[in-house]
């Protein structure tokens, strides 16, 4: 059972900052790229890396994560000797159940997964990012190194870097100081909450900060500036590819809209690096007479007899004739009737814009417009109005503005 190398992956966020997307959804589980959900991405890593042990630590609202995941097989992970395992917080005899209190305590609840496989060195993901890596590269120079935590890091520029946890580093990029979203940063080296312990120094600070009632249970806050102030050596891993944080409307949309950009550096026809998923069984998309679709991803089980430009369709999606679809993601299931326009925006899954209706608008450089969405399963109305930057959650009558 033992292996060099185990991923851990905390899949268990709420996303509350993509609103009506995670109503009923994790946000590892929200779909992306017409095929994808935004879990498969790290996922695909872990295989591509050589990482055949992956712990996925789920919490809010897992039924649908759980069902996608399964037994692992479309990632090559449904093994009896590793393999990826579905780790949700559970009651330990004497204690009252407990949600994961942070990331730290999440790795820390689990620790008798960990000690069963006895890893040299844990690699701890997040799964709401979308970017290709190869983590055994980083593995690699976390051993060259000889260091007890490892945290990859992307430049940013300064206004960035208030956003997030930025390393100082010294010309060997060892790190010497973390501040957690400074508002004056010293560098712009931020962490894309990527890490590699050595799992024997891990598991001793993940104990100790469990004993620590003060503790926010976190990695940024608590275990790496634990780490550093106890003399611990940490380096700082320099990535220079696509990484995108979707944890927001406007970067999930940004991310789907770079899968249409040639130099965007999201290249999913690399067949070095494929990214897995678990895709529905649909026949070919098909186009009727008066269709019309350019610069534009279209899938599986899709009708279109209407305009489609600049957009992303996933599977089963319906466009009616004359409807006009433009900059805008249509999730699984959505239909848009005839002579309504969807203008950026996201229509989640199953959702239906009726006749006539107006979701969204083109940019008119104003602070109020924003990308609109319309949550899985609405109804937009006939003639109903959509304002750009609305988050429509309930049935829209016709003709109503919301």
């Amino acid at each position: 059972m033992k292996k060099e190398v185990v991923a851990m992956l905390l899949a268990g966020g709420q996303g509350s900052r993509l609103y009506a997307l995670t109503s009923n959804v994790a946000k590892p589980a929200v779909p992306f790229g017409g095929k994808y959900r935004i879990i498969d991405f790290p996922l695909s890593n872990c295989v591509n890396s050589g990482i055949d042990t992956v712990g996925v630590l789920t919490q809010y609202r897992p039924l649908e994560l759980n069902g996608y995941l399964g037994n692992g097989q479309p990632w090559d992970l449904d093994r009896s000797d590793g393999g990826v395992h579905i780790l949700p917080p559970y009651q330990r005899e004497g204690e009252q159940g407990t949600w994961y209190k942070g990331t730290a305590n999440a790795i820390y609840q689990n620790i008798g997964f960990l000690d069963l496989y006895q890893p040299e060195y844990v690699v701890v993901l997040s799964g709401d990012h979308i970017y290709k890596m190869d983590y055994s590269e980083m593995v690699s120079y976390h051993k060259k190194a000889g260091a007890a935590c490892t945290i990859s890091v992307l430049e940013v520029t300064m206004e960035e870097a208030k956003r997030f946890g930025i390393l100082n580093v010294d010309d060997g990029d060892q790190v010497y100081e973390f501040e957690e979203k400074p508002p004056q940063p010293k560098s712009n080296l931020a962490s894309m909450g990527i890490y590699v312990f050595t799992w024997s120094k891990l598991r001793k600070y993940l104990i100790d900060d469990e004993a620590d009632p003060n503790s926010s249970n976190d990695f940024g806050k608590n275990i790496i500036p634990n780490m550093l102030n106890a003399g611990e050596k940490l380096m700082a891993y320099r990535f220079h590819g696509y990484w995108k944080d979707v944890g927001t409307i406007e970067s999930l949309w940004d991310a789907n809209m770079d899968m249409l950009a040639r130099n965007s550096g999201l290249d999913m026809y690399d067949e070095s690096w494929p990214i897995y998923a678990r895709t529905p069984i649909k026949p070919p998309h098909i186009t009727g007479p008066d269709a019309s679709i350019s610069h534009s991803l279209v899938t599986g089980g899709c009708q279109v007899d209407g305009i489609v430009a600049n957009s992303v369709l996933f599977n089963s999606v319906t466009v009616e004739k004359g409807a006009d679809i433009q900059y805008s993601i249509l999730m699984p299931g959505a239909t848009v009737k005839a002579g309504a326009k969807v203008y950026y925006s996201i229509v989640a899954e199953n959702a239906t814009v009726q006749a006539e209706a107006v979701v969204g608008s083109a940019p008119d450089g104003g602070e109020n417009w924003g990308i609109a969405v319309v949550a899985g399963g609405v109804t937009v109305g006939e003639k109903a109005v959509v304002s750009p930057k609305a988050m429509i959650r309930e049935d829209v009558k016709g003709g109503e503005q919301a």
